[in-house]
């Protein structure tokens, strides 16, 4: 039976921020040392420490937005130990992470000037659980006052004269475990406080993220949206996509079951019932959707490559991943109205990545190639996209839609389709009601799939999963004929 898609294309809904498309850089395995920072006198070419490589990958993806230092990591680090000439830094234990002991030499102007390479927005995640209300207040003084104070002078005697420019703040990171294992009351009493000091400073405008809920916790949610919505401009939510169980086995991120599979794409649809029930509480205190909801923590978590660190989270990636990538932006685009930035954890070697490294190699994963077949919908317009006669990919216990999708209307008029077949093992026969065009005179289309559920780019084939053209449609007037293969995704452009 094949399955019919509406889009309204001359309907235009929310914006979909670029910001949806973020990503999560963490003190954490070998994601800043080694990922990002090798130091000067590395032999792996780099622009005063930072590796030339990744930041050419990452630049062609276009990231809007990058959080750091963390995740549990935040809530342990001292910024000031971070700063000043590097041999002079204090050393610390990384406890959350491997108990590997870190130099500190990759801190806020570090950080700061691998934004300005990758010309993407800082998103800073400030100390609540173990820092106080000053550290953390003079911290935003270091970097975004225009003026003389303790912190700015100390800022241009370490080097940097002018402020940077600074949106977007996180006070605490999941304070309901890593960062403190606290109530929610007990939390929102904490942001009022802390919140209240970081601020303002000169044209600098600040845009705060609390520490939401984890998971389902709505009652999270309900204190924080209660007792400190008015003070926040995001509420921050955290999902990971696990096949199996967090503390007894998450599974295999290479050699995993048809059931597996299964589960895998079943729990990433679960991320748009937590949206929508997130959203509905936020609605009854927030009903103009000024608060956004802050998604900066997601993507897939399995268990670590064999004979590597278990603290380092260094797992492989393979179209499996690259589909679930897919179908949570989907999910994200067809809630722009509420979820205004998400952050993929994590950029580099660790969980989710985009790029894995070995010394001086570097090689694109199939996560890396689906943002980038993304980032059309970035800062576009979302279209109505509507499914009938869907099919479902079944088991005997339950099941799950075939086809996932989104769509959007770019300012130049074109209109971008994303179309994920969940199936591993069945193409998908759509045909594409494309409503409020005058004719599709100028389609085109790329694909990623791959013909083995595990298929993974590594080291000695680079190029294993990455996108090719697609042409698999007929079109006729404003109706588009096409076939997906399994366990693919597509990506279609249409200009009348």
């Amino acid at each position: 039976m094949v399955q019919n898609i509406i889009v309204n294309t001359d309907v235009k809904q929310a914006k979909i921020s670029k910001h949806i498309y973020g990503h999560f850089a963490e003190h954490l395995g070998r994601c800043i040392y080694e990922g990002v920072w090798v130091g000067e006198d590395s032999h792996i070419p780099n622009t005063n420490g930072i590796r030339n490589d990744v930041v050419e990958a990452l630049k062609k993806i276009n990231i809007p937005v990058l959080r750091w230092p963390g995740g549990c990591f935040a809530d342990e680090y001292h910024w000031k130990d971070g700063v000043g000439p590097r041999n002079n830094r204090k050393r610390m234990v990384n406890t959350h992470w491997g108990g590997v002991v870190e130099n500190n030499h990759f801190g806020t102007h570090e950080f700061m000037m691998l934004c300005q390479m990758l010309e993407t927005e800082p998103y800073i995640c400030g100390n609540v659980g173990s820092g106080t209300v000053q550290e953390m207040s003079e911290w935003v003084e270091y970097m975004t006052f225009d003026g003389e104070s303790p912190m700015a002078d100390w800022r241009q005697e370490n080097g940097k004269k002018e402020p940077w420019k600074l949106t977007y703040f996180g006070v605490g990171n999941e304070n309901w475990g890593c960062g403190g294992n606290m109530r929610p009351e007990f939390y929102a009493d904490l942001y009022r406080r802390y919140q209240t000091y970081v601020r303002q400073y000169g044209n600098n405008t600040l845009y705060k993220i609390a520490g939401g809920p984890n998971v389902d916790d709505y009652n999270w949610t309900e204190v924080l949206m209660r007792e400190a919505g008015s003070m926040m401009d995001g509420l921050s939510l955290h999902y990971y996509t696990i096949p199996g169980d967090f503390w007894k086995g998450k599974g295999s991120a290479t050699n995993f079951s048809d059931n597996e599979w299964f589960l895998t794409m079943q729990r990433a649809l679960h991320m748009d019932t937590l949206i929508t029930n997130h959203r509905a509480i936020m609605d009854k205190y927030d009903p103009d959707e000024r608060v956004g909801l802050i998604i900066d923590e997601w993507g897939t978590w399995f268990d670590v490559e064999p004979g590597t660190n278990p603290g380092f989270l260094y797992q492989q990636n393979t179209i499996r991943d690259a589909i679930v990538a897919g179908v949570t932006l989907n999910i994200f685009n067809n809630h722009a109205e509420r979820v205004h930035m998400a952050n993929i954890a994590q950029t580099i070697n660790v969980l989710q990545a985009m790029i894995l490294t070995d010394k001086e190699k570097m090689i694109l994963t199939p996560t890396y190639h689906l943002f980038d077949m993304y980032q059309v919908h970035q800062d576009a317009v979302k279209i109505p996209l509507h499914i009938n006669n869907a099919h479902t990919v079944a088991t005997d216990e339950d099941s799950f839609p075939q086809i996932n999708a989104s769509a959007s209307k770019n300012d130049s008029g074109i209109v971008h389709i994303s179309l994920c077949n969940m199936d591993a093992y069945h193409s998908a026969d759509i045909n594409i009601d494309l409503r409020g065009m005058i004719s599709a005179a100028n389609i085109s289309g790329k694909i990623l799939t791959a013909t083995e559920k595990n298929a993974r780019n590594t080291f000695e084939q680079p190029e294993n999963v990455k996108p090719e053209t697609f042409n698999g449609f007929v079109t006729k007037d404003t109706t588009l004929e096409l076939n997906i293969p399994a366990m693919s995704v597509v990506v279609l452009s249409i200009e009348e």
